[in-house]
């Protein structure tokens, strides 16, 4: 595990590409920045999440947990952190989350684009039935806000493709998006169930999509082993 040259803030994404690792200026644990979200001081003096670790500036490396980022503000921690003045957003916490599902309704615009999605519950009930297409299915994508009844059907046929015992043949079920930011991302009206293809555009995605879900649910500590599925 590489050193840390300083505990609460790095030096910058050009000077410190090759860390691994990272202290979370709340809970004073080092962890992995997959684990973490980068923050910095914009130009204007704001505190803004960098979720691609690309802003330049010093920056502070909070859990990635809407709890976490949620206590930073309360505590000051910024302030502190930065050894500055800055401006705090009382709503930093949810507004992060903002940022992280538009990350993912970015994404999977991206693999709509490349042809790596199929929407409609018809269309994804026949790819889930071909054995052609399933074998290039990477995962299932269901509206949180989506009525229980077709997400039923389409896991029966998974289970039924794959055999009750058989899980390597099983898919990732994504439910971080409402139906509204399936749309969005597809756009189409009323998607409530997709599918994902293999393909660059979809590993994105479900990166982002499992980033969004543990900023949602790691301090319920739900999402261990399990961090794509909401």
């Amino acid at each position: 595990m590489p050193a840390l040259a300083c505990p609460d803030l790095d030096n910058g994404p050009r000077t410190d590409r090759s860390a691994t690792v990272r202290m979370c200026a709340v809970a004073r644990q080092v962890r992995s920045i997959d684990e973490l979200i980068r923050f910095v001081v914009s130009p204007a003096g704001e505190v803004i999440p960098d979720l691609k670790r690309k802003l330049p500036g010093r920056g502070m490396w909070i859990s990635a947990s809407r709890r976490a980022v949620a206590e930073a503000v309360r505590r000051h921690q910024f302030s502190k952190g930065f050894k500055r003045e800055v401006r705090v957003s009382p709503s930093l916490a949810t507004d992060t989350e903002a940022l992280l599902a538009r990350s993912a309704i970015e994404a999977l615009a991206m693999a709509a684009k490349a042809g790596q999605v199929i929407c409609g519950f018809g269309r994804v009930e026949e790819a889930l039935r071909s054995r052609q297409t399933q074998a290039s299915i990477q995962a299932l994508i269901h509206a949180s806000d989506g009525a229980a009844d077709g997400i039923r059907k389409l896991d029966a046929i998974v289970r039924q493709n794959a055999g009750v015992n058989d899980e390597s043949k099983q898919f990732p079920v994504l439910t971080a998006l409402t139906s509204e930011e399936l749309d969005l991302a597809l756009g189409r009206s009323n998607v409530v169930h997709a599918a994902l293809l293999a393909g660059p555009a979809s590993k994105t995605f479900l990166s982002r999509s499992q980033s969004l879900v543990q900023y949602r649910m790691a301090d319920d500590d739900k999402t261990t082993g399990n961090a794509v599925k909401n």
